[in-house]
């Protein structure tokens, strides 16, 4: 890689008049300044460093990709400069009242310009770049409403495929991006769907949810953005192929490119589109409707988690408790060498059953359920020398196992008041095996 300045032009900081600040890109923020030497306003975007993203935009060179002036090279105060699109990003422009006034021709004129800055991305450019960050605050709009898309912060040199780490936003980040696994240019297309979707329904994607909610959709639930069901066939079934989980069952922006062209010759399309932009009130609710069942899968998601927080700190009290109380006897196993069971054994037993999932469980009704009748007593078995396990299913392997670690034995209990006393709530009918030693 050539030094930093090698390939471009170095811009003095005295040089430059900063305004105010218009933003904030990947690694830094934006601001809006007037280039003295040259008469000319542009964008400045103050770096700790200058990195990759001066590199990759000073071999770029395309009509819907932001223009590379230069860099500024002075400590502390690196940046690089580009040109200044006074329109705005389009994420602010789809927020805006502006937006109400779009129609289908814009859109599709704003679609294709993004499909053809993409593709030159991926497959013209004299270094082929993967963006990873593509979304409509990193896509800005000129005075003639000519889209640009900048912020190559993000951004990696391409070859056959490309391990990444999380960069971007997620909820136009693909599954494979999230997870960081091998990405190939096909992760743009996803977050190119998105911003599709963002300006037919002029709404943010996955709204009031954080980054990390959005992830977990995603990518275990594989949850997208709702498509509302009047929206035009032809828009719907592109989005949804952006949005394949599979990388390569996603277009190429070249296919995007041509869809879009022959989407355009449509007679029928701008009537259906029109339509479906002007009574957003009639499938709003859809999306609505989605965002809340998506906040009662995350509050589900929650609560099992705690739940689960809540096993763990329980076994963790449990098994240092046995340990303590085991590390007091002469040896694990003297606890349960008499005839009756040792009041700390069992103790220990039953507090396990507890936290397993018997809250109700306690000492005295395990004393009672161990203690056979009178007129019983000449059929009972033989006691044996151990802890008895009730067989249910899934806990009773789950102590055997503590058990066993900790050099007790233990055997399955054939005494059906037992059993039934110790069913699992969730378990309509206790186990029958034979008694068996473990």
């Amino acid at each position: 890689m050539s030094s930093p300045g090698s390939s471009f032009v170095q811009i003095k900081h005295e040089d430059l008049l900063f305004y105010e600040n218009c933003g904030g890109g990947s690694f830094g923020s934006v601001y809006r300044a007037l280039w003295i030497s040259q008469n000319k306003e542009v964008a400045v975007k103050k770096l700790l460093k200058i990195d990759k993203e001066a590199e990759i935009l000073s071999v770029l060179s395309h009509k819907n990709i932001i223009q590379f002036y230069g860099a500024v090279l002075e400590s502390p105060n690196y940046g690089i400069v580009t040109e200044y699109a006074n329109g705005g990003s389009l994420y602010e422009f789809l927020s805006s009242e502006q937006s109400e006034q779009i129609d289908m021709k814009q859109i599709m004129t704003w679609a294709i310009q993004i499909a053809k800055g993409m593709h030159y991305l991926h497959a013209e450019a004299p270094i082929k770049v993967i963006h990873r960050d593509l979304k409509s605050r990193n896509v800005v709009m000129t005075t003639d409403r000519v889209l640009k898309i900048c912020d190559f912060g993000a951004s990696k040199f391409l070859s056959h495929t490309t391990h990444m780490t999380v960069v971007g936003t997620f909820p136009w980040m693909a599954p494979e991006v999230i997870q960081s696994l091998p990405v190939s240019e096909t992760c743009d297309t996803y977050s190119y769907g998105v911003v599709l979707w963002e300006m037919l329904t002029r709404e943010v994607p996955f709204k009031g949810f954080e980054g990390l909610q959005v992830a977990w959709l995603v990518v275990e639930k594989q949850e997208r953005l709702t498509i509302p069901t009047s929206c035009p066939a032809s828009f719907a079934e592109l989005m949804k192929k952006c949005w394949q989980a599979d990388p390569k069952e996603r277009p190429h922006f070249k296919q995007v490119q041509q869809t879009l062209e022959t989407m355009a010759n449509d007679s029928r399309l701008p009537d259906q589109c029109n339509s479906f932009l002007h009574h957003k009130d009639q499938w709003r609710c859809e999306i609505e409707s989605t965002l809340e069942r998506l906040r009662k899968l995350e509050r589900e998601l929650y609560s099992k988690e705690k739940e689960l927080e809540e096993r763990e700190r329980r076994l963790k009290l449990w098994e240092e408790r046995l340990m303590q109380r085991s590390n007091m006897s002469p040896s694990p196993t003297s606890l349960l060498m008499d005839s009756n069971i040792s009041p700390v054994s069992t103790s220990i037993y039953y507090t396990a059953l507890s936290d397993c999932g018997y809250p109700n469980w306690s000492f005295t009704k395990a004393q009672r359920a161990r203690r056979p009748k009178e007129q019983d007593r000449q059929t009972t078995e033989p006691r044996r020398k151990g802890v008895a396990v009730p067989y249910v299913s899934g806990v009773s392997e789950k102590l055997q196992r503590i058990f066993r670690q900790h050099r007790i034995p233990v055997y399955h209990k054939p005494v059906n008041t037992l059993r039934q006393k110790l069913v699992h709530p969730k378990d309509k009918t206790p186990s029958h095996k034979q008694s068996n030693l473990v």
